[in-house]
């Protein structure tokens, strides 16, 4: 029966976590498996694989067949090395425990390799960190000097305003406009003191023409006939 090494996808939307199973090659993707190898998980950084080495080289020498991520996973995780080695000392091209040497070497190798893999990431991340709150950091103080400019300007324009505005003070025009004061126009217009024009008509006084015509006292005329006599 052919035989896949293949990933079985599982998690949610967006995240998957997949499944490295052992299927017959006929089978679903999601369907029946023979075994579980181990869990892959693309979600991180670096990517986390948790793999039972010795099954999947176990497998790998019965022959059966990964896909090209499980073969990629595999030989990240030295599947296909140790494969390698097993099947020269085989062959009788060196021992056993040649091969075993030279896979801890590759294994000392490959492992110092992800460490600092690891750490460059780790302060890739740190220096994205960095840079985001350094560059925070600067549009908040330009933020704070432009508000405290504006702030500046408007006090700036409405001080003014507040020395200026004695002009109440200045106002005392109610005290100028004494105009009730000088309004003594009542007591210009003494017109009745100035109409003495009565007084002025004193014209009966004038006119004592009954005075004048002393008619009665020209009348001694019978005096005159009296002495006539």
């Amino acid at each position: 029966m052919p035989t896949k090494i293949r990933l079985q996808r599982h998690g949610r939307k967006a995240r998957p976590i997949f499944a490295i199973v052992v299927a017959d090659s006929r089978a679903k993707r999601d369907g029946k498996f023979i075994t579980k190898l181990g869990q892959y998980n693309p979600n991180t950084n670096p990517a986390t694989i948790e793999l039972n080495f010795d099954g999947a080289v176990d497998w790998m020498m019965k022959g059966a067949q990964p896909t090209n991520t499980v073969r990629a996973i595999l030989s990240h995780e030295g599947v296909l090395m140790k494969k390698h080695l097993l099947a020269g000392a085989a062959k009788g091209a060196f021992s056993e425990e040649e091969a075993e040497t030279r896979f801890e070497a590759w294994l000392d190798q490959k492992n110092t390799k992800t460490q600092a893999k690891t750490e460059d990431i780790l302060k890739l991340e740190k220096d994205i960190l960095a840079a985001a709150l350094k560059a925070e950091k600067e549009v908040n103080e330009a933020r704070a000097l432009e508000i405290a400019k504006a702030n500046s300007e408007l006090v700036a324009e409405e001080a003014p305003v507040a020395e200026e505005a004695p002009a109440a003070e200045e106002a005392p025009a109610a005290e100028e406009t004494p105009a009730a004061e000088e309004t003594p126009a009542a007591e210009e217009t003494p017109a009745a003191e100035e109409a003495p024009v009565a007084e002025e008509a004193p014209a009966a006084e004038e006119t004592p023409a009954a005075e004048e015509t002393p008619v009665a006292e020209e009348a001694p005329a019978a005096e005159s006939k009296e002495e006539t006599k």
